[in-house]
């Protein structure tokens, strides 16, 4: 067979990147104390002292074993991280260190150890996958119970839930997996001998974990889970080599299920063949373009067969391709399947004659696996179907069929005898096998077959003498006749299996669509709330009943879990991430079906239809059909499929989103706790000292006495003005500001300003009609902290400048310095919250802009920074005018 392009390019694509990763070697085991770690050092050792490698140990947990400790002595050792948490030290492997050291193997024991919090990474296993993608070797070891994928089950056996696991893609990602294996009753010996754990821990591990029947149970894991491993290994090695030949490593049975009602019978055959071997069952249904000829019985049938396999435990495949035996015969050799199970032919011989039979086809394509031919007996005479009863409806449609077959061979031979007469007999013989072609692409294979006998006969009875009569006289025209009918047939049979397969890729193409239409729309949805909406609305159209997605505590789109059975089968479905309610073995008498919806870790939700009562509703029965029907089936869990992973996407936006949320609330915290602490501490420090002064010290001199007055009433203002902001941004963010909003004069409002930093240079520019419409005091407020904040920030003996104007209907009041002014990258930033654009200068929370900022859009307005020329910075804040002002003024 010719090696897929694509294959080999990704199988290079793979090797590439594993050239330039580290060897990961895991030491298996299946519970504490059979030696991984004993095996890991000698192993460590032998890599020093016979292939001269440079070995280190980056961490090793000897647990007091005095034979482990003596192994560890001559490796080279890297110093362990110290990590304080909650009053202990505890010690940690230390990645940069190791990182730094570079050598060809590390040692790191204990894979699925739960790091110290405050470490790069939260696993251990994440500390060995960036060694690893350094290009260093990593030798470990790991318990079965640790893996994640036999969490569950390893709990169902011991009744321990382990909370610390390993993904199983770390597993099956490396290099060579070690089995350090130990009967059970050595480790109980060692466990008593107190060679796992000190006396007290053991002797209550030997009533509770190390029990006898949970470590061979534990035992079995191990070493099943690394034979799937080696077999893995063994097909992936027959992939790249090109190599088709099954090899007989372990017993796999494929069973080929057709709609056939003996189909039933041949799959429970193959699974007690199966359990009497141990063995995996397949069950394989090969679509071929003929199947969209099955009417709707026969797809019931195949889809309650499939279901049959499943139930029985093994897994049901649907394979699509021309020919059945080579598609069968093909996954099986990919499968590494060791027996083929099939049933006895039981239709007509004369079909052997027209093509070969598929038993025949799998037994010589099949070559070194074996077949087993079952008896394919029908079901019992009670169990079979009674054969429907012939019906107007069914004569009018098969009329509909032949009847245009038999018009076109009559206008064939019309046509043929006014245009060609008699003469021209290949001629007459083409156009009656374009009728016949004509005839296979409109009406299908039977109506094909009529046109083709009863064009030889029209054609033998009024084209070839003795005319009007079926006899023939020269043995010329039975030749022709023969190849007429033979090149007919063919034609027709060529005919009417390209238009099944046109028929299959438009049902594949309307699947597709479908998919892709999905898939689309839920990349597309901006909120979970429109997903649910486009799932529930493509599901609902698709299959005509009402969807509904349940999340647990949630519901989206309809109401379908009225009734107790249908919320039944929903928390079965989630409980087991499986189907459920109508159409199923579970719950099927429930109104709904439920399907779950699963993510990459389990189930996230369930999503159901509605269906209704099939015995009173004809879309319901309908429904139910496509419900059942294989493919319609697969592609609604396919979509399904589509609809978990989108909601588990949106879970993790969520989460991380909260979890931005969260640090952005704790820096904010942070920095207001800072910010505020300081600039509390140091007005009430000097109004402290001040006061404390003037207590101390009664004989004061009046003018000291003044001074220290004065202090400490400046700094009270100050820090009655923080508190103040503090308050207005609590206002503002609650949405709590009130306006009262009236008619000002700006020249009052930049007056009562001014008068509050009488000490300083200002100039001013505002004309004294110019009016607001806002609340004078908000405004009043905004500007305080404008010029405080432009006092901070330029020198003394420059002037603060503050002009106003009307422009377009708003008044626009600059506030203007000469200080370093504002860097361009600052200028969206300065407004945010807690943001110093000089954080050595002038002191203050970081607020007095944001307040300032927050009053201007409370009224309509905003507020910005501009360069002011020959330097400085200028902000602008610009509201409302009072409309009679700004009516005048126009």
């Amino acid at each position: 067979m010719r090696p897929d392009p694509d294959e080999l390019l990704a199988r290079m694509n793979d090797a590439a990147s594993k050239a330039l990763r580290g060897k990961l070697t895991i030491f298996f085991g299946s519970a504490p104390g059979v030696g991984k770690t004993y095996a890991m050092l000698v192993a460590a050792r032998s890599e020093v002292e016979d292939e001269s490698r440079d070995v280190v140990a980056g961490i090793v947990e000897t647990h007091g074993r005095k034979e482990t400790a003596a192994l560890v002595l001559g490796l080279e050792m890297l110093p362990r991280k110290h990590v304080a948490h909650r009053g202990i030290t505890l010690e940690e492997l230390d990645l940069d260190a190791a990182l730094a050291r570079r050598p060809a193997i590390v040692v790191v024991d204990e894979l699925a150890h739960t790091n110290a919090p405050g470490l790069r990474h939260t696993k251990r296993w994440q500390d060995v996958e960036e060694l690893l993608a350094a290009g260093i070797d990593v030798y470990t070891t790991l318990n079965v119970q640790h893996l994640e994928s036999l969490n569950d089950v390893v709990a169902q056996i011991t009744g321990v839930v382990v909370r610390e696991t390993v993904p199983d893609e770390v597993f099956e990602g490396a290099y060579e997996v070690r089995v350090v294996d130990l009967p059970v009753d050595e480790l109980r010996d060692r466990l008593r001998e107190g060679k796992v754990y000190g006396k007290a821990q053991a002797e209550r591990a030997a009533q509770e974990f190390f029990r006898e029947g949970n470590l061979t149970a534990l035992r079995e894991l191990a070493l099943r889970r690394t034979a799937e491993r080696v077999e893995a290994k063994m097909r992936s090695y027959k992939a790249a080599h090109g190599i088709e030949a099954t090899w007989a490593t372990s017993e796999r049975i494929l069973v080929c299920v057709s709609p056939s009602p003996s189909s039933e019978r041949l799959i429970r055959a193959a699974r007690r063949m199966a359990a009497s071997a141990h063995a995996e069952l397949l069950g394989v249904y090969v679509e071929t373009p003929a199947a969209v000829r099955l009417g709707a019985a026969d797809r019931e049938r195949l889809a309650r067969n499939m279901r049959l396999v499943e139930s029985l435990g093994g897994e049901s495949i649907t394979l699509r391709g021309e020919d059945a035996a080579t598609e069968t015969v093909a996954y099986a050799r990919k499968r590494n399947v060791t027996k083929i199970v099939l049933g006895k032919p039981t239709h007509s011989r004369w079909r052997d004659l027209l093509r070969t039979p598929f038993l025949d086809d799998v037994v010589r394509k099949s070559r070194e696996i074996d077949v087993h031919v079952i008896s394919g007996s029908a079901p019992a005479a009670g169990a079979r179907r009674a054969a429907p009863a012939p019906t107007s409806t069914g004569t009018r449609a098969t009329a509909t069929r032949f009847a245009p077959a038999a018009a076109l061979v009559s206008l064939a031979t019309v046509t043929s005898a006014l245009v060609f007469g008699r003469a021209a007999l290949a001629d007459v013989v083409m156009v009656h096998l374009l009728a016949i072609v004509v005839v296979s692409m409109r009406y299908g294979r039977g109506p094909a077959i009529f046109a083709t006998f009863a064009s030889v006969l029209a054609v033998d009875a009024l084209f070839v003498p003795p005319y009007m009569s079926l006899a023939v006289t020269d043995l010329r025209h039975v030749v022709t006749f023969g190849v007429m009918f033979v090149v007919a047939l063919v034609i027709s049979h060529l005919t009417s299996r390209i238009r099944d397969q046109a028929d299959s890729a438009r049902e594949r193409e309307q699947r597709t669509a479908s998919l892709f239409a999905v898939a689309r729309d839920l990349g597309n949805a901006r909120s979970r709330d429109e997903l649910f909406e486009m799932a529930t609305g493509h599901v609902g159209a698709a299959f005509h009943a009402q969807a509904t997605i349940h999340l647990p505590a949630e519901r989206h789109g309809g109401d379908d879990a009225k009734d107790d059975k249908t919320a039944a089968a929903v928390a079965w479905a989630l409980r087991h991430a499986k189907p459920a309610g109508a159409s199923t073995d579970t719950l099927p008498t429930a109104s709904a079906l439920a399907l779950p919806l699963v993510g990459s870790k389990g189930a996230v939700g369930v999503m159901t239809l509605a269906i209704g009562d099939p015995s009173h509703d004809a879309t319901a029965r309908e429904t139910i059909r496509r419900l059942r029907d294989p493919d319609e089936r697969q592609l609604l869990e396919t979509i399904c499929k589509l609809i978990g992973s989108a909601v588990e996407r949106t879970q993790l936006e969520d989460d991380a989103r909260d979890a931005r949320l969260r640090a952005e609330t704790e820096h904010l915290r942070n920095a207001l706790l800072s910010s505020v602490s300081h600039d509390l501490r140091t007005p009430l420090g000097v109004v402290t000292g001040a006061t404390s002064a003037i207590l101390d010290a009664p004989d004061l001199d009046p003018a000291s006495r003044r001074e220290l007055v004065q202090t400490a009433h400046d700094e009270a203002v100050r820090l009655s003005r923080l508190v103040r902001n503090l308050l207005d941004m609590t206002r503002l963010e609650a949405g709590a500001l009130a306006l009262r909003s009236s008619s000002a004069s700006v020249e009052e409002i930049v007056g009562s300003v001014l008068a509050r930093f009488g000490g300083r240079a200002l100039t001013t520019t505002v004309p004294s009609d110019l009016e607001v419409h806002g609340d004078a005091v908000l405004l009043a407020q905004a500007l305080i902290n404008l010029v405080e904040n432009a006092v901070k920030y330029s020198p003394a003996t420059e002037p603060i400048h503050v002009e106003a104007r009307e422009r377009g209907g708003m008044v626009e009041i600059d506030v203007a310095d000469r200080g370093g002014g504002v860097y361009d990258s600052d200028k969206t930033r300065i407004f945010q919250k807690f943001f110093r654009a000089h954080e050595t200068e002038g002191g203050g929370v970081g607020l007095g802009l944001t307040v300032a900022q927050g009053i201007a859009e409370a009224h309509g307005g905003s507020l910005s920074v501009l360069d002011r020329e020959g330097g400085g910075a200028l902000f602008r804040i610009s509201v409302p005018a009072t409309p009679r002002r700004a009516t005048e003024s126009a």
